[in-house]
């Protein structure tokens, strides 16, 4: 693959898992390219499959899960059906995962010092102290004061917001060509959530390392993203740059999420929340996913929509949806922002 191409392509992923009421298709239908150097916020509501995007990426969905069928093409390289060995070796090195709960990233029983330098030394030949002066570093990065104290205590030992603070620089160890972070920043206050963004922004502009960003949260996105993913019940209904999706959505869903968040309401306005839940994909058949909650459905929307493509002076505009809403349609509200939070 030229450099000049994405990074990473997904095409038609779909990942399943085998549960005794049948199959259930967290993933149905999933593609898009990361480029070098971008980041692409991946947005939903809980259950929407966003984290099994993420993980599915990365090789770690187990049984009685499994990738039924797609393509995930990293740097040229196709990654489904690869061996297991292929996939550790690209693990913590060329591509880096934060989890969501820092206890999935670190042990216990282990020191941080221990986890970090096994983590450095585990892809690159150095001695254990020029691993230990990366490991300080990193902890400095993400805003952990006196690192080299800090290294030699245990997970226990660290706030919640600490932990994942470390958990998000063992990620930055390596420096990989892709981060994928699912939605690192939950647990950690706003003056911290704003130094961890500042500091993936560096990351990104100064190494070329894309980021995929998965969040439910769009006053981050806003301010982080180049582009914006939208997913409803394991597939995405909308994407395209971050300023235009949330400046002038395109798909019902994304239209609802943005109406639900109370900073993007003016003063004294309602908000106007999404009605009813998200249906189970057990029960979905070939109709669209969103009909029975959308404003707009109508008797075509008997059947799932293919993304379409909308004119677009800022790249490619994909929508999921045979009624998408026009520029005219948009509310008078205000923007999400990155500082809206």
């Amino acid at each position: 693959m030229s450099k000049a191409g994405p990074l990473l392509g997904v095409r038609g992923l779909r990942t399943e898992f085998l549960t005794r009421d049948g199959v259930l298709p967290a993933v149905a239908d999933v593609s898009f390219d990361i480029a070098r150097g971008e980041v692409l916020g991946l947005v939903g509501e809980s259950g929407s499959g966003k984290s099994v995007t993420g993980f599915s990426l990365l090789g770690l969905i187990d049984p009685p899960g499994r990738i039924a069928s797609g393509s995930i093409v990293f740097d040229g390289s196709e990654l489904v059906g690869a061996p297991q060995s292929t996939l550790r070796r690209l693990r913590g090195k060329r591509i880096a995962m934060i989890f969501q709960d820092p206890m999935m990233t670190l042990n216990p029983v282990l020191s941080i010092e221990t986890q970090m330098i096994e983590t450095v030394r585990a892809h690159e030949p150095v001695d254990r102290s020029a691993a230990r002066e990366r490991a300080i570093r990193a902890l400095a990065r993400v805003g952990i004061a006196a690192p080299a104290e800090r290294l030699r205590q245990y997970p226990h030992e660290f706030s919640g917001g600490m932990r994942q603070r470390v958990a998000i620089a063992i990620a930055l160890l390596h420096e990989p060509a892709l981060i994928v972070a699912d939605e690192p920043t939950t647990a950690l206050d706003v003056t911290v959530q704003g130094q961890i963004l500042y500091e993936m922004q560096r990351l990104v502009r100064d190494s070329g390392t894309a980021l995929l960003w998965i969040t439910h949260d769009l006053a981050v996105v806003a301010g982080l993203a180049d582009r914006i993913a939208v997913m409803y019940a394991g597939r995405i209904v909308e994407i395209g740059d971050s300023a235009q999706v949330l400046d002038s959505p395109r798909h019902p869903y994304t239209r609802g999420l943005l109406d639900s968040v109370p900073a993007a309401a003016l003063p004294g306005q309602r908000l106007r929340p999404i009605r009813g839940s998200t249906p189970s994909v057990l029960r979905l058949g070939c109709e669209c996913a969103f009909a029975a909650r959308c404003p707009r459905a109508q008797p075509a929307c008997e059947r799932m929509p293919e993304l379409r493509e909308l004119a677009s002076p800022q790249g490619r505009w994909l929508v999921r949806c045979h009624f998408p809403l026009h520029a005219s349609e948009q509310p008078d509200s205000a923007r999400v922002t990155g500082e809206a939070m």
